[in-house]
């Protein structure tokens, strides 16, 4: 379904990022990967990332689950040129197997990444608890709500596909410099818009693609600053994420984000994902260059 002019949302984004997600293969531990037709300037490091993991996946027994990736943004991508992503085997212990995923263009890297993978295993088990007192994602306006508030602000961001059904439950980084007032926490409902395959690492991977879309804004929300003119303009310098236990990200998870330290025009980030029932399925923790701009 459309939204609005050109704005693509619903299954058939969903299955448009499944398209992205579904590399080529060109080689026993070589896989190629293109982006979305109409997409910002430089390729969405939640993409590459999630690509970065479907290659590293293939290459892992099915019974071990990703349960880690490290990973660092080099240099920024081109969409519209087909990025080629190298594995290589670090190891496959008894418990564990670790892969490297290079993602290059032009014979550079842009990306590269450490993934780690486990056969199931009990232990001990607690963990973080939910925020309380959060609104239920139906209860927080959508995107197409927020979005009609500012339609200066929309650019690009108004004609792309929109996969991932986001609910801000504060003011997001996007509205106008004044407009957002300064909070400690930034909190986002999110889930896939449409339905995914059951494919565990499918869905990490689409995970890992979402949670590269808000999780900088909190270093912004601390001073109560925007991004584009007026405020601040940025870019991913790394991220690194955990998977916890078993979820679906097509179902709604709220991602609790938070900014312990921002100096020398950088800002480190901090999330925690949770399913509605209070789950607490991953962490995860970036830095990112932060530059302000004038109007």
């Amino acid at each position: 379904m459309t939204e609005g002019e050109g704005t693509i949302v619903g299954q058939a984004a969903v299955d448009q990022l499944l398209e992205v997600l579904d590399l080529e293969s060109t080689g026993t531990m070589s896989f190629r990967g293109m982006s979305p037709p109409v997409g910002p300037q430089r390729v969405y490091g939640g993409q590459v990332a999630g690509q970065a993991l479907v290659a590293a996946g293939r290459t892992v027994a099915p019974d071990r689950v990703v349960h880690s990736l490290h990973g660092y943004f080099v240099r920024a991508g081109d969409p519209a040129e087909p990025i080629a992503y190298e594995v290589e085997n670090i190891r496959d212990g008894r418990s564990f197997s670790v892969r490297r995923s290079v993602a290059l263009q032009h014979g550079k890297p842009i990306f590269f990444m450490s993934a780690s993978f486990q056969r199931h295993e009990e232990g001990l088990d607690h963990q973080t608890p939910v925020p309380p007192d959060v609104p239920a994602p139906q209860d927080v306006p959508t995107m197409s709500d927020r979005l009609a508030r500012y339609p200066e602000r929309l650019g690009i961001w108004g004609q792309i596909p929109r996969p991932i059904d986001v609910r801000y439950v504060g003011e997001p980084g996007w509205v106008r410099p004044g407009d957002r007032p300064a909070e400690k926490h930034q909190r986002v409902w999110m889930r896939i818009d449409g339905k995914l395959p059951d494919d565990p690492l499918l869905h990490a991977c689409a995970l890992t693609y979402a949670s590269d879309l808000t999780l900088l804004d909190s270093v912004l929300s601390v001073h109560g600053e925007v991004w584009g003119p007026g405020g601040v303009v940025g870019a991913s310098l790394d991220h690194a994420l955990w998977f916890h236990r078993p979820f679906r990200a097509d179902e709604w998870f709220l991602y609790d984000c938070g900014s312990p330290s921002a100096s020398g025009a950088r800002g480190l980030a901090t999330g925690q994902l949770f399913t509605v029932d209070g789950r607490h399925i991953a962490s995860v923790v970036q830095e990112g260059l932060l530059r302000r701009v004038g109007e």
